[in-house]
């Protein structure tokens, strides 16, 4: 994918997993879906029905159209004809976001801590608060139809992230460690799934998500 040229300005958007430089546990690993069940059904509760299923790599998480899940159509809404983004919608967005990935990374093995619901663990996911005024107030109707071919694109790299991980799993059976290769490329996938997701669903930037995995 494309890397990032040298003086580029990088995405308002920041997503990194800290490595695991350790042996993780084999145990938790191996039954890793059934002691995920408990976070799954808080992460389903806080972000209720009526919505858009997203995927990336194991990570599920649902976008609702109302007060539960990520806050998309009221924040469009307000937008066009206001001009405004509370900051309050802001702060929900992005902590559900965060917690959400906190869920992705143990599903997709690569922390073998129980995600947090407030802590952040070893995963970074910021963006900063808009200035509502500086955004087009226009581009939110259509923005959900310019990231289409980011839709295309990652619902490919999700297949592969699948048997990424599915190796992943056996490496760390059998070795303990995660392949820092494959480790890379499942982490650059969920920077470009949050990228997608600021740009079109939680409508905090203007500026079009890069095709790249990298920072």
């Amino acid at each position: 994918m494309e890397p990032q040229t040298p003086g580029e300005r990088p995405y308002p958007v920041s997503f990194a997993v800290e490595y695991p430089d350790r042996d993780l546990n084999r145990l938790s690993t191996f039954f890793r879906i059934f002691a995920a069940i408990p976070i799954l059904i808080v992460a389903g509760l806080l972000s209720g029905g009526g919505g858009t299923t997203t995927h990336w790599g194991e990570h599920t998480s649902q976008v609702a159209w109302g007060a539960s899940g990520v806050v998309f159509l009221p924040t469009l809404l307000l937008l066009v004809f206001r001009r405004k983004y509370p900051r309050w919608w802001f702060d929900w967005n992005l902590e559900l976001s965060r917690f959400l990935s906190r869920v992705g990374v143990y599903l997709a093995l690569m922390d073998d801590r129980y995600p947090s619901t407030d802590e952040r663990q070893s995963v970074t996911l910021d963006y900063d608060y808009p200035d509502a005024q500086n955004l087009n107030r226009w581009l939110p109707l259509v923005k959900w139809i310019l990231a289409i071919p980011h839709y295309v694109v990652l619902a490919v790299l999700n297949i592969a992230a699948v048997f990424g991980v599915i190796a992943a799993w056996f490496a760390i059976l059998f070795t303990g460690r995660y392949p820092r290769s494959l480790f890379e490329f499942v982490e650059g996938l969920g920077r470009w799934y949050n990228r997608v997701i600021a740009y079109s669903i939680t409508l905090v930037t203007d500026e079009y998500p890069p095709f790249r995995l990298s920072p």
